[in-house]
């Protein structure tokens, strides 16, 4: 982990006096001799070089003999005004750091990611083979002087009829060098100094050559000759052989500056190592550091593209493939400028996100222009090629600017989130899991997962410690073995970590600062305190299996080396019963719902899975809407608890995984009650909440009680009032009972529990919704209280015990 006396140097900002970095950043063979090429040299000459190429030799006059002087004129400035923004792009990113080898390669990957810019690499050395051999076969046509004649809408070389964007393709493809000096940053002095001033030098002396050309052209030729004769210069001149010199230097020259650019953007992807084995040969280097095994590959492949045979059958493709690296550069710069780093502050200010936004638009407009099956055929490429990388996964070490523009965007959207404006119909859970070992967590964790329907979900932790005693904070290296959980058990969930003298003084910190703005925890959700020894869950979950030697694939710690063994019974636990009830009265206080989770492990596992539960055996999800250790009768049922239990069971309904699971709501008739009023009234309420589920009234067995209170009491009192210890036991026992028959029953009259069985009578209760009552007020009862607890839930399986303290349903539009 970097701290304040981290050097400076693994980021490239300064390094020791005499000390050269090498071309790949690597400490690789010539890392001294490598870097010495000027900006004339290095970027202004190659450059020059690959933006003439074959075109001014013997493409001007097919140019200006199809198109005109003036839509030549045009054109040309559409050319240009796309090179232009996307110069100003390539003068940004190349002064905001250190650039290294691979040029145009480099800048991409390094903003855009390792999947992103390893295909637009691929695809922008694909485009320096193919115009290495478009150079090519500009000598060859040169050499065989093969000449005929043919109509203006037509092309004599290839009879393909000629329109404003072939021309276009043939011209633009002269004008695509404008990368050479960036290809060869691993060899200049002061790349971010010399890309810039080179590369605009070029651009502008290129420009004014083609346009003295063009007019040239234009007012000395007949359009006959412009059109038959691609090599009229030599008809022309005073003295032909020059303009064969001149056709095979800038063939040859442009050609080789095509050929090293690709091979150094192939060098830089080999030693990324974002294609594995397939570019290993590309990594090796001479002496003097020239990748010779990277230029032997482009060799190949320009070997191969030369088979096209003609020119202007070429140029599209290698247009189109030159435009989507233009765009992945403008776009770099686009992202960069939106996202608005701190650390994005190049030397080069002539560029705003305007520009940038403008090159991508005009590059992805020309490409479909010129070949709508190439550039159809380029981005599909290009996204095979993401995909491929993204499974095979790259470095994480490079930066994405996602992560920069998804901040960007999500404060801005937060701010936006006003509390104020809340309103129920748009309520949803946003749950706080506090988890003290996820070994014996994890089936609840998914079960929270299932619950949240799309709100916040935060794994929250408390750390016991106080940190004036410590000498650094122990809470902070912990987040990544988290974060991996997080990835392993695939849940969408935030994590929050806390450093507390005692579990309930933590749970207080998260259950107040967790999440941000309108996105703050609105529901606590606990494991329940009891006796039962905890399972380590990641012994025998499929998403949790490790190598023997406790390794992870890729060689990280796994996950079982990084969280301790699971308490062993009767060993000293880190909450007391007092704090845990504390806790929940506590998060009540602080107006939060509270869900208590008993036996999740017992959950059928297909039921926590991602899968639809289509061929799930039936199941049963059981909620009980009144408080069972205060029964009552009459409409009282129907209190905002009551309603938040329905809410919570039918989002869990609407997972996938629930949607074969019958929802059961049982309805307590009182002692002086008729059979079937609150029925109706309840299935009136259900019709106007839009919940469906199957009514089933029961009736108070022994130990309920032979009737209503005489005073209403406070809800809690049962532990605080006039009814003993003894009686609230027995109405414990006598819930419980009650429950487990309801179980047995849909059973076939076996025992309720994980442990009956699952008979033949209907489905099996796969989860059991209860209401959970308020601590009492006096803290010397909260032992009791929890003790009532155990009993009122003891056998009955998976169980949530749930408070609402906010309205969550309403029966308006």
């Amino acid at each position: 982990m970097a701290s304040e006396n981290s050097p400076l140097l693994a980021y490239r900002l300064l390094g020791d006096e005499g000390v050269a970095f090498s071309a790949n950043g690597a400490g690789g063979p010539g890392g001294a001799s490598a870097r010495k090429l000027s900006t004339f040299l290095g970027v202004v000459v190659p450059t020059v070089l690959s933006m003439f190429s074959i075109v001014v030799f013997l493409r001007i006059g097919f140019v200006v003999g199809h198109a005109g002087l003036l839509q030549a004129l045009a054109m040309l400035l559409v050319a240009y005004f796309i090179l232009a923004l996307t110069v100003l792009s390539v003068c940004a990113i190349a002064t905001n750091g250190a650039v290294r080898g691979g040029g145009a390669y480099f800048m991409i990957s390094r903003t855009l990611g390792p999947e992103v810019g390893g295909s637009i690499g691929l695809m922008f050395y694909l485009a320096n083979v193919c115009g290495c051999a478009v150079s090519l076969l500009g000598l060859v046509e040169a050499v065989l002087d093969v000449f005929g004649a043919a109509g203006y809408a037509k092309d004599y070389t290839t009879g393909a009829m000629m329109t404003f964007a072939s021309v276009f393709a043939v011209l633009f493809n002269g004008c695509t060098g404008i990368m050479a000096g960036a290809n060869m940053s691993g060899e200049l002095k002061d790349p971010s100094r010399a890309i810039p001033l080179g590369t605009i030098v070029a651009v502008a002396y290129t420009f004014f050559i083609y346009t003295l050309l063009f007019f040239l052209s234009g007012f000395t030729c007949d359009r006959t000759l412009l059109q038959e004769d691609y090599g009229f210069f030599r008809a022309i001149s005073l003295w032909p052989p020059l303009v064969l010199v001149g056709i095979y230097a800038t063939s040859l020259s442009a050609s080789m500056s095509s050929l090293i650019g690709a091979s150094r953007i192939l060098h830089a992807l080999a030693q990324d190592d974002l294609f594995g084995v397939i570019l290993a040969p590309a990594k090796v280097v001479s002496r003097t550091g020239n990748p010779w095994g990277a230029v032997l590959y482009s060799w190949g492949l320009v070997q191969l593209v030369l088979l096209a045979g003609k020119l202007n059958t070429l140029a599209a493709v290698v247009t189109v493939f030159y435009l989507v690296a233009y765009a992945a550069v403008d776009l770099s710069c686009l992202s960069l400028e939106w996202a608005s780093a701190p650390n994005f502050r190049p030397t080069f200010s002539l560029f705003s996100w305007h520009t940038c936004l403008l090159g991508v638009a005009s590059c992805l407009l020309m490409m479909f222009l010129i070949s709508p099956g190439a550039a159809g055929g380029s981005l599909l490429l290009m996204g095979l090629l993401s995909a491929l990388l993204t499974a095979r996964g790259g470095p994480s070490s490079w930066g994405y600017v996602s992560q920069a523009l998804l901040f960007h965007q999500v404060r801005k959207y937060l701010l936006r989130l006003d509390v104020r404006k809340d309103h129920v119909k748009f309520w949803r859970p946003q749950l706080l899991l506090l988890v003290g070992n996820p070994r014996g967590a994890l089936p609840l964790l998914r079960l929270a997962n299932q619950l949240k329907k799309g709100g916040l979900y935060v794994l929250g932790h408390v750390t016991l410690g106080d940190l004036d005693c410590l000498p650094s904070d122990p809470v902070q290296p912990q987040y990544g073995a988290w974060l991996s959980l997080v990835d392993r058990a695939q849940v969408k969930a935030f994590v929050d970590l806390t450093l507390s003298p005692s579990v309930r003084q933590g749970a207080q910190h998260l259950l107040r600062i967790s999440g941000l703005g309108g996105m703050k925890p609105n529901t606590l959700v606990l494991g329940f305190y009891d006796d039962a020894a905890p399972q380590d869950h990641f012994l025998t979950d499929p998403a949790f299996s490790e190598a023997a030697d406790g390794t992870l694939e890729g060689g990280s710690p796994a996950l079982s080396t990084l969280f301790p063994p699971p308490r062993a019974p009767g060993s000293p636990r880190a909450l007391s019963p007092q704090d845990y009830v504390a806790t929940v009265a506590d998060a009540l206080k602080m107006n939060k719902n509270v869900v208590l989770a008993r036996a999740c492990g017992a959950l059928p596992p297909e039921r926590l899975s991602r899968g639809s539960g289509g061929t799930s055996p039936p199941h049963h999800v059981d909620v009980w809407p009144l408080n069972l250790l205060r029964p009552r009768g009459g409409p009282g049922y129907v209190d905002v608890c009551g309603l938040f239990l329905l809410q919570m069971a039918t989002i869990l309904g609407m997972v996938p995984a629930w949607h074969s699971a019958r929802l059961r709501i049982f309805l307590c008739l009182g002692p002086r009650e008729a059979p079937g009023a609150a029925e109706g009234r309840l299935r009136a309420l259900l019709s106007q909440l839009r919940i469906r589920a199957e009514v089933q009234e029961v009736v108070w067995g022994e130990g309920a009680g032979s009737g209503e209170p005489e005073e209403e009491e406070e809800e809690g009192d049962f532990v605080n009032g006039r009814r003993g210890d003894a009686e609230a036991e027995a109405l414990a026992c006598s819930a419980n009972a009650l429950v487990r028959a309801q179980q047995g029953r849909s059973r076939g009259g076996g025992p309720g529990g994980p442990e009956g069985g699952d008979g033949e009578g209907g489905p099996a209760t796969a989860l059991t919704f209860l209401y959970l009552p308020r601590p009492p007020a006096d803290p010397a009862r909260y032992p009791r209280y929890l003790a009532l607890l155990e009993t009122l839930t003891r056998d009955l399986g998976p169980t949530l015990l749930i408070h609402g303290v906010t309205p969550v349903t309403c029966t308006d539009l």
